[in-house]
């Protein structure tokens, strides 16, 4: 299984071309369809895939924990998948995949893991509205495979949210209200329906209105709105666009890409770009720097994202030199 992961140099380069890798796995039948489904996840969140070891059961855990490991010293929680999104079961979950992002360790019990795909963010879409009511909010992306297979991608920021309980109202207690903040517009793209809710619930707290969209295509066409509105009315872009937040990871166009177009373009000159993502290794913020972005800032840590946020709104960036 280590093989699966083998070569990260040339993983890390993929970063910023708009593609991606992720590791196929499935979680067994569900007993409610009889369907034996696939499951996708990027590989840059991926640190090692295992047999499963000794779990240690631990008091107070949501449901879906089944207890902790010990990897190399350090306890790490591990969440059954199938218990987690409600798949009733009864293949026993004797692989473990070991993710690590938004600086949390954490382990996922699935039945078995397939290979490593490579592909296109273009190729992975925005899930159905009706597979996002079944699967909760769960699915973030999918793609076909040759004969008519489908692969959905697991929405892990949120299975790391709900199994952690980080995300509670008390976060947001300490973040100042921007003076004017009504006067300015943060745009802002993530394709993990907690992030928008943790992004939207930081610029409420600062008062500051916002436009989301769940992809970085999505965001490029409500900029080009903007920027078009802007034209006809003789505004600048800067009093309808004040900032732009994205997170890496989207299907259809990542926040790569995203931020190459709008440093390219001259109509968003002097617009700052934050890259929001819980890929928060130097590799993945030199890539976000190489292609114009202002800052990086990892997900879920909202004091940190309303200070970064406050001291752009105000001072703003220069205007990059265009060719």
């Amino acid at each position: 299984m280590s093989d699966l992961l083998k070569n990260i140099d040339a993983r890390t380069r993929l970063a910023g071309t708009n593609k991606l890798e992720i590791l196929l796995f499935t979680l067994g039948t569900d007993g409610r369809t009889g369907r034996r489904e696939t499951f996708g996840i990027n590989v840059f969140k991926v640190r090692e895939v295992m047999r499963t070891p000794s779990i240690t059961a631990a008091p107070e855990m949501p449901a879906s924990v089944e207890g902790m490991v010990s990897l190399r010293g350090t306890l790490v929680p591990v969440v059954d998948l199938a218990r987690y999104i409600g798949m009733s079961v009864e293949t026993p979950r004797e692989i473990m995949i070991v993710t690590e992002y938004n600086g949390h360790t954490q382990g996922f019990l699935v039945e078995a893991v397939d290979t490593i795909l490579r592909l296109d963010w273009s190729q992975m879409r925005v899930p159905p509205e009706m597979l996002t009511a079944n699967m909760g909010g769960l699915v973030t992306a999918v793609t076909e495979l040759p004969g008519n297979k489908l692969v959905m991608m697991l929405d892990v920021e949120k299975v790391l949210s709900e199994t952690t309980r980080y995300d509670n109202e008390y976060i947001f207690k300490d973040i100042v209200q921007l003076p004017d903040g009504d006067g300015r517009v943060v745009y802002f793209a993530d394709d993990s329906s907690v992030a928008r809710r943790q992004i939207q619930q930081t610029l409420d707290a600062m008062g500051v209105r916002h436009v989301s969209a769940v992809n970085g295509r999505q965001l490029w066409e409500e900029l080009n709105r903007a920027a078009a509105h802007a034209e006809t009315s003789g505004r600048k872009i800067g009093d309808l666009v004040s900032l732009v937040l994205t997170d890496v990871e989207m299907p259809e166009m990542d926040g790569y890409i995203l931020t190459k177009q709008i440093k390219s373009d001259r109509r968003f000159a002097g617009i700052p770009v934050i890259m929001h993502s819980s890929l928060s290794g130097n590799s993945n913020q030199q890539l976000g720097m190489s292609v114009g972005v202002d800052e990086y800032v990892p997900k879920f840590e909202p004091q940190r994202l309303a200070q970064t946020l406050s001291r752009l709104l105000v001072e703003g960036v220069a205007p990059q030199a265009q060719d």
